[in-house]
């Protein structure tokens, strides 16, 4: 710990938001980010997430100034970022950084004392992150000899060393097998739960469903929904289930309502009208058997689709 990760007034450990505003990245005539705006709490996991070509690794790339920036700022703390401040966050890029034929372990000392850390504080950090990976027993490998999720591993080890005040980890779950993936998001927590802002990106929406406290949607360059998981299922449509003794068919030609499934008895409906639950609850009881009429709790997933559409 620095002096500078504490505060002049208490002496304990200082952390900050990461924020971008209005952030916009021309490519020629091509806008790839548009006016991109949100903010990645201090101690929380921000999930990051759009299709191919949203703009999610264009955006990354402006936070960490690896790309210049057309509009717009990144604002760390309050104020505008600088080169300085980025030096202490650990970042994951698109495009794997490693050399293919060096040692594994002598590799990542040498990144961890670029980052400010002797040889010894960068070996003592070093195993203890592929010990918990699993990656002990490859140190002295290439890294062109493992496969594809070791490699990501080794990549992910080399964004968290030196305990950096901020994460920016651009699809840091690709590739990796189910048990990877719980070592690398109690690796995560253990990082937020200092104070530690971090964005992620990711494809996987179960995965992001399951660990974000907050969550950023992007869709042609533009933030299309921000907020907790909680925010976002409150502003999507809700849903219901019913489930009859007989064929639920005609639930089509009820007004009021939006049929996004049937399968026998079974329906999944959107009430769209006021008063159309207790006259779809009426019809349904006079032709048979309810035996379930049930709100459902909306997935990342569906959400996704109805925000981005």
């Amino acid at each position: 710990m620095t002096t500078q990760d504490m505060s002049p007034q208490t002496g304990r450990p200082e952390w900050t938001d990461l924020e971008v505003r209005g952030l916009r990245r021309d490519f020629g005539e091509v806008r790839a980010v548009d006016g991109v705006s949100f903010r990645v709490p201090a101690g929380a996991l921000t999930g990051f997430v759009g299709g191919n070509g949203a703009g999610k690794t264009t955006t990354m790339r402006m936070v960490m100034g690896v790309l210049s920036i057309t509009a717009g700022e990144v604002l760390w703390g309050g104020r505008p970022i600088t080169q300085a401040d980025r030096r202490q966050l650990g970042y994951m890029p698109e495009e794997r950084g490693l050399y293919p034929k060096q040692p594994v372990l002598d590799q990542l000392i040498y990144l961890g004392r670029l980052r400010g850390m002797s040889t010894a504080q960068a070996r003592t950090s070093v195993m203890s992150h592929l010990e918990r990976l699993g990656l002990a027993d490859r140190s002295r490998e290439h890294v062109e000899k493992l496969s594809l999720g070791n490699q990501q591993r080794v990549q992910i080890i080399a964004a968290l060393m030196g305990r950096p005040r901020g994460l920016v980890l651009d699809e840091p779950f690709s590739g990796l097998d189910p048990e990877a993936v719980d070592s690398m998001a109690d690796l995560l927590r253990e990082h937020t739960s200092r104070g530690v802002p971090v964005l992620f990106s990711s494809h996987q929406l179960d995965l992001v469903e399951r660990l974000c406290e907050h969550l950023v949607v992007l869709a042609r360059g533009k933030v299309v929904s921000t907020g907790t998981p909680e925010q976002l299922r409150s502003a999507s449509v809700a849903r219901h289930r019913l489930v009859l003794s007989g064929d639920a068919g005609w639930v089509r030609d009820l007004a009021g309502i939006h049929t996004v499934d049937i399968d026998g008895g079974v329906a999944l409906l959107e009430l769209l009208d006021p008063g159309a639950e207790r006259a779809l609850l009426t019809e349904a009881l006079r032709r048979g058997e309810v035996h379930e009429f049930s709100p459902q709790r909306p997935s990342l997933a569906q959400i996704y689709r109805e925000v981005t559409a």
